[in-house]
């Protein structure tokens, strides 16, 4: 049975409450004092905890329950907290609310009105402690992970992110391409580094090639070496890049740029192994693994005649897929922190909430930039929404937590019957910053 924690000081109040919430399958612990209620928390394990904001006689300020809720918050943050209010206390518990508390209610409050918002708030307590639990489980999974591979770094959080890491690390020791797609500044080449750190060549060389860089009448040179004299300016010859990275990995960064009598070679040597200098009749070996990547459509490539459909299906033998940032947003807090690790500067809540709003269309590179940006023009080593500099944009995945307009808030309210707490789940924000907008529309507060 859920169970929830009742401190008030008149008996009446806990006779009453307690009975409707057995009428409703709630089993109500109660307390007569704020020591009495933090004693019952200390041994009892409860859901949820409704205070009185006065207890001694004659006190209407509101100070003991502000106390009392503090003193809650610090024993047990996520415990969620309903204030029980006469009206003189109204502008208290507002900001209570804004500090972290679930709710308040005025004395005389609605039976159904409190049961639908106690109901409420277990299934959001509910929801939260299997949403941690899961954390808990991808946290160890991480953990597992890290100590039988090496992640090179990698900061990450989300699950689409933990299947493609996963993946890389079990093909890493075979010598099959792989094609890794995404994104331009999704964190390819990471994924790349972390397939080779774990193969069978991981002592060799890694060699990462940026073939959108090549320029076109040099990407054969560059990719397979020239003799002196091969073109144009050449007076002496050169090593290509796979011999550079003989016995180790090459890495073929947006693949999809090389020309394709370039893409006829490189088919040559991932099928025999055979290739030769620009200008040379000396057939060479190349003893490399090759991982390559793009962020091109290379099938709509292949129907436009622009790559070689023999080359796709033999450089996509293992296809690891790297999801834009968007679609991972679990990622943001832990790329955020990372980021801003040694540079000693934090993110107010409002600067959080703005880059889980933010669509990335420029991905983990896009969120590295604007944080360094922020961390120059913070003031006291806060970043607030102003120092990120972004234009929100909504993303087309999920919910986001845009902010919404003064009508779209007053729709929820109408809709969740003023319950605070469930407008605020419907728009997908935090009850505190649901807070924070109605205060900033000059939107009143429930009755």
């Amino acid at each position: 049975m859920r169970t929830i924690l009742i401190i008030d000081d008149n008996p009446g109040v806990l006779e009453a409450l307690s009975l409707l919430f057995s009428l409703h399958d709630i089993q109500a612990i109660t307390a007569l004092s704020p020591e009495a209620g933090l004693e019952v928390l200390t041994r009892e394990p409860v859901s949820l905890v409704i205070a009185d904001m006065n207890f001694a006689a004659d006190t209407t300020s509101g100070q003991e329950g502000a106390a009392l809720f503090h003193a809650i918050r610090a024993r047990n943050p996520d415990l969620p907290v309903i204030l029980l209010t006469a009206w003189t206390q109204l502008a208290v518990a507002v900001e209570l609310v804004k500090a972290g508390a679930a709710d308040y209610l005025a004395k005389p409050w609605d039976d159904a009105k409190l049961l639908a918002t106690v109901e409420n708030l277990l299934e959001l307590a509910e929801a939260a402690r299997e949403a941690t639990a899961r954390r808990a489980e991808r946290n160890r999974r991480r953990e597992a992970l890290a100590a039988r591979f090496d992640l090179c770094g990698l900061v990450y959080a989300a699950d689409a992110t933990e299947r493609v890491v996963t993946m890389a690390c079990q093909i890493a020791r075979s010598n099959a391409p792989v094609l890794i797609t995404g994104p331009n500044g999704a964190g390819k080449e990471r994924i790349a580094q972390i397939v080779h750190a774990n193969s069978a060549v991981k002592a060799a060389a890694f060699i990462a090639v940026n073939c959108g860089a090549l320029p076109t009448e040099l990407a054969e040179a560059e990719l397979f070496g020239a003799e002196a004299g091969a073109y144009t300016g050449s007076t002496r010859a050169r090593e290509g890049h796979f011999e550079t990275a003989e016995g180790g990995t090459l890495f073929l960064d947006e693949i999809g740029n090389l020309p394709l009598s370039v893409q006829v070679k490189l088919l040559r040597v991932l099928e025999s192994g055979d290739y030769q200098r620009l200008g040379s009749s000396r057939v060479r070996k190349a003893r490399v693994r090759v991982l390559s990547a793009t962020n091109s459509e290379l099938p709509q490539m292949i129907r436009e005649g622009r790559f070689r459909e023999d080359l796709y299906y033999r450089l996509n033998v293992i296809e690891l897929n790297l999801p834009p940032l968007t679609e991972r947003m679990d990622d943001v807090d832990p790329l955020a922190e990372h980021f801003l690790r040694d540079s000693g500067a934090v993110l107010s809540d409002e600067a959080r909430e703005l880059l889980h709003a933010h669509s990335w269309p420029g991905n983990v590179r896009e969120l590295k930039n604007v944080l360094e940006r922020a961390r120059l023009f913070c003031q006291h080593g806060t970043i607030a929404p102003a120092d990120l500099g972004l234009q929100v944009q909504p993303r087309a995945v999920a919910r986001s937590l845009d902010d919404p307009s003064k009508e779209a808030i007053e729709a929820a309210l109408a809709k969740a019957g003023g319950m605070v707490s469930r407008a605020a789940q419907s728009l997908g924000l935090s009850r505190q910053a649901l807070y924070r907008r109605m205060e900033r529309f000059g939107i009143a507060q429930p009755g």
